[in-house]
């Protein structure tokens, strides 16, 4: 039987709304959308809206079908564009036919977003016009030329955000602070642009750092201050310890500034991050008028380091630095008629009952050690020879430092020496030009003295960053008896001053300073 072909006509067409016949009618509604709120581009939003109404209600084959629009808000990505959102709802809903918008831009600056946004309205019989570029998305070439077009946005966003980024970042070596008053406590705006203190919100900050200081934990601080109905830096009625924790590490009440703490990741999703290193910062040092002395803000993150040794709890400022005199081990703390009118704390020796020490350390109470260390420091730093003390300490420590430097930039070259003979060894090998066994023997003579050398440098590395250290402590004892008028015992005091504390079988308590070191 021989083939025949049989067609079958079309019935129903496939238009673009170029070519739509002008007796159907088109429920058609328009999107405009300005990134930032500023007056001129409010302006530009205001028109756009105006525009579009009038152009859809000129049209006899077109129903106004509604205005949607967003204000402010970036086109890098329509997931926080309410707006938007709304309009793809009712056209997936079947109560639009047709979108007009600006152009692709206005669209979405994402081409991921723009294609599958597009997609989505597609199979869905709604068509979208992108006025400045003439696309209609229902033409053959639609979706080509939105690809195009959406690729180019994508790229000019990205550009524009690498502009704004570098902006901030030339701002931040100029030492310029941008600084986000809403949620900073203790400051606004000056006149000059810079911080200026607040003075009521200071008190505030003033009381957190007191009371942290007098041995309350953050949780303590922030019940306290929910209590007293005392609104957090955004407001709000509850405080929580995160807060704050941040407030006691924010330099900025020492009067200093740390810039660029956050970093953005990616420019299509606005992703912020922390900075620990993956772009440059900057201190600016003095940068305004301080809330915190710069001693005090020092003690505070000291403590605040000593205590994340334990981050279940905020151990007492004794804990881990009065030991015993017999055995080497730490004191701890133990509580005597607990919930009676007798009830008293005492430190003792935590291996005392041990089998293998068994030591005759007695127990000493809170009161014997803040009476030992008042005697103590009253006896070392009464005069102008215990600040001297500790300058003359700096001194001998810088001298100390130099030499170590020194020393250590010579073991780097033998380092740098051996391994370089290393090298010759290997090529040497690699060109048969030296036996296995030779080989062997100078290789592991070789990898013997770089182990060494490396060895050494690691260790006076440690030496340094122990000098610097000490320098540190010494230098903050300096500032804080020049500043201090009645030498007695404080939590600030002793964890500011004091290495540690001995206790010796006759019960004699004997204090170590940071500085006799």
């Amino acid at each position: 039987m021989a083939k025949t072909i049989t067609a079958i006509p079309a019935t129903k067409t496939t238009q673009s709304s170029s070519s739509k016949a002008p007796s159907m009618v088109r429920r058609v509604a328009a999107y405009a959308r300005v990134s930032t709120d500023m007056e001129e581009q409010a302006q530009s939003y205001r028109a756009q809206i105006d525009y579009y109404t009038k152009l859809i209600n000129s049209r006899a084959t077109w129903q106004f079908a509604g205005m949607y629009s967003d204000e402010g808000i970036s086109g890098t990505s329509t997931t926080k564009r309410v707006g938007f959102q709304n309009m793809i709802r009712d056209a997936l809903e079947g109560k639009i036919d047709l979108i007009i918008t600006k152009s692709v831009s206005r669209f979405a600056r994402n081409t991921v977003d723009s294609l599958t946004t597009v997609r989505r309205l597609k199979d869905a019989g709604v068509e979208v016009w992108f006025e400045k570029e003439n696309i209609f998305t229902f033409d053959s070439k639609g979706e080509l030329l939105i690809t195009i077009m959406s690729s180019l946005a994508q790229e000019e966003s990205r550009s524009i955000s690498e502009n704004v980024t570098w902006g901030h970042r030339k701002r931040f070596a100029d030492g310029k602070v941008l600084v986000p008053y809403s949620s900073l406590l203790g400051y606004k705006k000056g006149k000059d642009g810079n911080l200026a203190i607040d003075p009521e919100q200071a008190k505030v900050v003033r009381r957190i750092y007191a009371q942290f200081l007098s041995g309350d934990s953050p949780a303590q601080i922030a019940q306290d201050l929910t209590r007293d109905k005392i609104p957090t830096p955004r407001g709000k009625q509850i405080w929580r310890p995160h807060t704050i924790r941040s407030i006691l590490t924010n330099e900025k009440y020492k009067g200093d500034a740390l810039l660029q703490k956050t970093y953005t990741a990616d420019f299509l999703t606005k992703t912020i991050k922390p900075n620990n290193g993956q772009v440059a910062q900057y201190y600016v040092h003095a940068n305004h008028e301080a809330i915190i002395e710069s001693d005090v803000w020092e003690i505070v993150q000291a403590k605040l380091a000593y205590h994340a040794k334990d981050a279940t709890s905020y151990k007492h400022p004794f804990c881990g630095r009065v030991i015993c005199g017999q055995c080497g081990s730490a004191y701890g703390r133990k509580v005597w008629h607990s919930g009676t009118k007798y009830q008293k704390h005492i430190w003792r020796c935590c291996a005392k009952y041990e089998k293998n020490t068994r030591c005759n350390t007695p127990h000493v109470s809170e009161e014997d050690i803040q009476e030992a260390f008042t005697q103590a420091v009253t006896s070392r730093y009464a005069t102008t020879k215990g600040v001297r003390s500790s300058l003359d300490l700096i001194e001998k420590k810088l001298l100390a430092i130099d030499e170590l430097k020194t020393r250590q930039q010579k073991s780097q070259v033998n380092l740098e020496q051996v391994q370089a003979r290393l090298s010759q060894l290997i090529t040497l090998a690699t060109h048969h030009a030296i036996s296995a066994g030779e080989y062997d023997q100078q290789y592991h003579q070789l990898e013997s003295e770089r182990a060494e050398q490396e060895k050494r440098y690691q260790e006076l590395g440690a030496e340094i960053a122990r000098a610097e250290e000490k320098i540190a402590a010494a230098k903050n004892i300096a500032r804080y008896l020049e500043n201090q008028g009645v030498l007695e015992y404080s939590d600030t005091a002793w964890l500011t001053l004091v290495e540690h504390a001995t206790i010796h079988t006759d019960g004699t308590v004997t204090i170590t300073f940071k500085d006799e070191h």
